[in-house]
């Protein structure tokens, strides 16, 4: 199994903190800024960054749908760590500042990829897709903090 890494990165207009306070608001913001790939969204514990325990559905091809159940961690300022309980998944969600009311957001996933062929196109290809989704989604966190 080879480790699979997806990242995805965005200069958004606004100060850091109020970007990442809108990333680790999962009971008012996180659900209105996720794409069409993602569904059955529901925060079971928390809702604001660390303790928060989120669930959703990611449909991240035609066929490969990922059951998500995270535990939301800040381990420094800044940073959100999303760990799946059902699979090897990690997101880790990095806000600093870029400039004068502009932050950096920074979105990265990893995890154990499948073996033989499959995973050689899951390695090839999954990052592709995944970066695509993240696009969409910090483009969508972007219209929510931007003034």
């Amino acid at each position: 199994m080879a480790q699979v890494e997806a990242t995805t990165e965005r200069i958004i207009a606004a100060d850091a903190e109020a970007v990442f306070d809108a990333l680790a608001d999962y009971k008012d913001v996180r659900g209105k800024v996720l794409p069409a790939h993602y569904s059955e969204y529901e925060v079971r514990e928390g809702g604001d960054g660390e303790g928060t325990l989120v669930h959703w559905k990611l449909q991240a091809t035609s066929k490969r749908v990922r059951d998500c159940l995270l535990e939301v961690t800040e381990p420094t300022d800044g940073q959100l760590v999303e760990t799946d309980r059902n699979s090897s998944m990690v997101t880790t969600w990095t806000v600093t500042p870029a400039g004068e009311g502009r932050s950096k957001a920074v979105v990265t996933t990893v995890w154990n990829g499948a073996g033989g062929i499959g995973g050689f196109f899951e390695k090839a290809f999954a990052p592709k897709g995944l970066a695509r989704i993240y696009d969409e989604l910090l483009a969508n966190l972007a219209a929510e903090v931007e003034n």
